[in-house]
């Protein structure tokens, strides 16, 4: 049986960061879902799809980026992943790796990183099959 997967990142300024993300994700046609009962938002097609969620931690702490951690997004083409990356860097996002090929000469992956306003790392990729 398959599952849904949802993924997350904390926040320290839940209404910059929901601004962020509604007009990064609408590069990818990802568009709120619903708003979490925390005062944050989740972006997807709707319960039972793959959702992505922007929320204050739980615990009340300052939320803290993940040393090794990583949110990736799957892009329709190159041309989408490139523009995702553009994308982040006008909101004020931060490079984290050119869009470009990875893996050498062949490989199917193109990728592009950046840090959110928080500081979370993020890619942008498309895996041509």
């Amino acid at each position: 049986m398959g599952g849904v997967a949802v993924t997350a990142v904390g926040s320290n300024d839940i209404k910059k960061a929901m601004a962020f993300y509604d007009e990064l994700l609408a590069v990818i046609g990802l568009g709120a879902a619903m708003e979490h009962p925390s005062g944050g938002r989740m972006y997807g097609s709707g319960f039972g799809s793959t959702m992505f969620c922007v929320l204050p931690p739980f615990d009340g702490q300052p939320a803290t980026i993940g040393n090794g951690s990583m949110v990736s997004f799957a892009c329709d083409s190159p041309a989408q992943a490139t523009a995702m990356h553009a994308k982040a860097l006008s909101l004020g996002g931060k490079d984290e790796g050119a869009p470009g090929q990875r893996g050498g000469e062949g490989s199917p992956i193109f990728a592009a990183y950046f840090r959110d306003l928080d500081g979370n790392k993020i890619c942008a990729f498309h895996y041509a099959q």
